[in-house]
């Protein structure tokens, strides 16, 4: 059954025509889930709808920074979902708007409107402590879902890769118009790359009460890697080889900030992003001993980078994506 009352319960999610939100939208109408997609362009978001039945996604609109709009949206659902995110602050949606205080809309409308389940997509690194904004609004924000809905479950992923991402996809486009890439503080962060298709599985599990309410679960890929070596393995799928640009933090944050005026797609990497890429962006050994990881949600055999990514990086091949069939 989708829900507590049987197939056809509802479901809204913010953030639904996103990267995580659009695999999300899948993985619950594919649980027999009726999905109301909330999204400030909904009508931006027609690419859902053939993701179920007919009539059963429905694109709605809805802004965090609006509450009336937030509780339009959560009116008669049994779970919400909260997956807005931003790498990049742009005018108004800044960090704080969007992580922290949109977060508690979600979480203060769930409630007051009697929702049995709210799921909050953070992130690992968030930190109220942390020198990086991107972490501590995170932080904020599942302190507030928490002071607003106690029985949430809080996700955690670490970087999210799939065929929208913003790493893979990005690193990649690079190697096409550069013969260096950045080696960031010699490439030795850690990272645990995770599956967007099994994180939005893991958002499915909470949503049917699969999940220990009031639990932070972090999500983590099945290999923990070093910045060098998903560089290397970038190269690798994309078929090219690039030379790597050594760079200590002073000097790439010195670039950033040279670079700050620049659209944030031609920028390798922003100020904030390079505090978060000091720190390593792993599940951490407390998860681990106390069960809160992919395997308590229902996937013991997580999807690796190996088995996916190359699917996706073939179009940045130097001859083409379909090069291999020409022979």
């Amino acid at each position: 059954m989708a829900s507590a009352s049987g197939i056809g319960g509802l479901a809204t999610i913010f953030g639904g025509s996103g990267f995580v939100g659009r695999h999300t939208v899948r993985a619950l109408a594919k649980a027999g889930w009726r999905v109301r997609a909330a999204s400030r362009r909904p009508d931006l978001a027609g690419h859902l709808q053939p993701m179920g039945g007919v009539g059963q996604i429905l694109p709605v609109q809805a802004n965090l920074r609006y509450p009336d709009s937030v509780r339009a949206a959560v009116e008669g659902a049994e779970a919400v979902v909260n997956a807005v995110g931003i790498l990049v602050p742009s005018g108004r949606q800044s960090f704080d708007a969007v992580h922290t205080e949109g977060a508690r809309a979600v979480a203060k409308a769930a409630r007051e409107a009697g929702v049995k389940r709210l799921v909050h997509i953070s992130a690992i690194g968030a930190d109220a402590k942390s020198p990086a904004r991107y972490a501590r609004s995170k932080a904020a924000g599942e302190e507030a879902v928490l002071e607003e809905f106690p029985d949430a479950v809080i996700l955690r992923p670490s970087i999210v890769f799939g065929p929208e991402d913003e790493f893979f996809n990005r690193f990649a486009s690079m190697m096409q118009m550069s013969p260096f890439l950045p080696l960031v503080g010699g490439g030795r962060t850690r990272f645990q790359p995770v599956f967007v298709g099994d994180v939005a599985a893991a958002v499915a599990a909470a949503c049917e009460g699969r999940a220990k309410p009031g639990t932070v679960y972090e999500l983590g890929g099945p290999e923990v890697l070093s910045f060098r070596e998903l560089l290397d393995r970038t190269q690798g799928y994309a078929g090219r080889r690039r030379w790597y640009l050594r760079m200590p933090f002073w000097a790439a944050k010195l670039q950033a900030l040279l670079t700050s005026p620049l659209p944030n797609s031609l920028r390798p990497v922003t100020y904030d992003q390079l505090r978060m890429l000091a720190v390593d962006n792993v599940v951490s050994e407390a998860a681990l001993k106390e069960g809160r990881t992919l395997a308590a949600l229902g996937m013991a055999r997580a999807h690796g980078i190996d088995a996916i990514v190359p699917t996706y990086l073939e179009r940045f091949r130097p001859k083409g994506q379909y090069a291999h069939y020409r022979g």
